[in-house]
């Protein structure tokens, strides 16, 4: 096949999802702790149901896993920065490995744009920041440049819009789980 299909490691084709499978998506991007029972009972399914619906989200590699969401100055890394490369042609592998071992590193992304990578990282201040920027990172071979750009503030979007204090994933809603999700 021309389209690689044929390879064990390629990634097998998504499969659609529906309004449910959308909803609990939604549900579980604003509380991850949700049961599979408040779960069943907000889309209207059984539970047997939304446990397969979600485990199956899971095996698809649809949902990669459950994470909170940090407070990073109270979490002790007051210092967050974006940090924009340039880097060596075809290196984009070799840059990646290397930038998800340095300490602190939240997000990378290979862009488009006057810039190849943007690195998300939070430190405990702007002198670990810079050790990490002129240290660690200038001394990769395969960067030829960095641009940093302080974050002074910053705001978490709710995953799923309007589901604030009275809708899907509010505290109390679900007080009392009736089992985990694995």
């Amino acid at each position: 096949m021309a389209d690689g299909g044929n390879r064990p490691d390629a990634t097998p084709p998504a499969r659609p999802l529906d309004a449910v499978d959308r909803d609990i998506l939604r549900m579980l991007q604003a509380d991850g702790r949700a049961s599979i029972r408040s779960v069943a009972e907000r889309v209207h399914v059984s539970r047997a149901n939304a446990y397969a619906r979600i485990n199956r989200l899971i095996d698809d590699g649809v949902i990669r896993g459950f994470s909170a969401r940090v407070d990073h100055e109270r979490a002790g890394q007051g210092a967050s920065a974006y940090i924009t490369l340039k880097i060596v042609q075809n290196s984009w592998r070799t840059v990646r490995e290397q930038l998800q071992a340095l300490p602190g590193a939240a997000h990378i992304a290979l862009v488009s744009g006057d810039f190849d990578v943007l690195l998300l990282v939070h430190t405990a201040d702007n002198r670990t920041l810079r050790e990490l920027v002129l240290t660690r990172l200038q001394s990769i071979p395969e960067v030829l440049s960095t641009r940093t750009l302080l974050v002074f503030e910053e705001t978490d979007l709710d995953p799923a819009p309007g589901t604030g204090s009275s809708g899907i994933g509010s505290p109390g809603t679900d007080a009392e789980p009736d089992r985990p999700l694995t």
